[in-house]
């Protein structure tokens, strides 16, 4: 099973242990944040295909992407199909396409006369790199840890095999530092949570961990827990955040290793951030929530409940 699919699966599944009360409240606030456009947006400006990902997630894990919604949200996808799109909105969109897919049948890019898999190849490899990795754009620099990890992710979900897999994990394995961790770019020296969380994914879909690399990185995210029970996104930040936790919590999962962590305190933590009214906000420091901090908290409380 693709790598996304089988996250997927194992959030809703989590997300099916949670109280029903905390099941139906986040699914309102999750469904009346989609606009009038079919897409959903941030805390301001209008609806984009990076936070409409988010919203369409969360609904699924929560059994509640209804018809109406995926309808709706079907039409906004469509309409930035042929548009120049940043690659993280174009590989949102993708993302969003399969799920809509899934649930409706509907083929969103064959609407638009464009074929999903061959779209998909053209967006992304003007971004690839001589190290065999993805950069963010086809204009900047080295190669992204995440970005590749996000590309080999999309491709192997549509199925489209990924190129040269056996160097895509060599450059995931370069990019591991002393402390266990990984990092984003080649010349970084700083460990983050999210780039670990990145290379584990990568080395899990192309079936290329070892003994070593679930050992090290296992013990450097663990590390990154912190007081509050959430996890830091690196070292040298001392507060945590809801999407370092989500997904640290999910690297450690895809390596066996939750048990290392305090589940109970990252429990209290994630259960800190909800609303009253439905969504989570971010972090301690944040006043509000929006449709992205609240995927990160029904997942990690998912994966805490599984």
């Amino acid at each position: 099973m693709p790598y996304l699919g089988n996250l997927t699966l194992r959030l809703s599944a989590g997300a099916m242990c949670l109280p029903e009360p905390v099941r139906r409240r986040h699914a309102e606030f999750l469904a009346a944040a989609q606009g009038d456009d079919g897409g959903f947006a941030g805390r301001e400006g209008p609806s984009d295909l990076y936070y409409t990902g988010f919203g369409l997630r969360g609904l699924a894990i929560l059994g509640g992407l209804s018809e109406t919604v995926a309808s709706r949200a079907v039409g906004f996808l469509a309409q930035h199909i042929e548009k120049s799109l940043p690659p993280v909105d174009f590989l949102s969109l993708v993302l969003s396409a399969v799920l809509l897919e899934m649930v409706t049948g509907g083929d969103v890019f064959g609407s638009v006369g464009r074929d999903l898999r061959q779209t998909l190849v053209e967006r992304t490899e003007p971004s690839r790199r001589d190290d065999g990795g993805y950069a963010k754009s086809p204009r900047s620099g080295p190669s992204s840890t995440y970005h590749t990890f996000l590309v080999a992710a999309c491709r192997q979900l549509v199925g489209v095999p990924v190129t040269e897999p056996d160097r895509i994990a060599r450059l995931a394995r370069s990019r591991q530092r002393p402390d266990g961790g990984f990092v984003e770019l080649a010349g970084l020296e700083h460990s983050g949570t999210s780039p670990t969380a990145a290379a584990v994914g990568l080395l899990r879909l192309l079936d290329a961990m070892d003994d070593r690399v679930r050992i090290t990185s296992s013990g450097f995210l663990a590390s990154m827990q912190n007081l509050e029970g959430g996890l830091r996104a690196n070292t040298r930040i001392p507060v945590a955040d809801l999407l370092s936790t989500f997904v640290g919590l999910a690297a450690l999962d895809d390596l066996e290793s939750l048990s290392e962590v305090d589940a109970a305190a990252a429990r209290r933590y994630v259960e800190s951030l909800e609303v009253a009214q439905g969504g989570f906000r971010g972090g301690a420091w944040d006043d509000g929530p929006d449709v992205e901090y609240t995927f990160y908290g029904l997942g990690a409380l998912a994966l805490l409940a599984a």
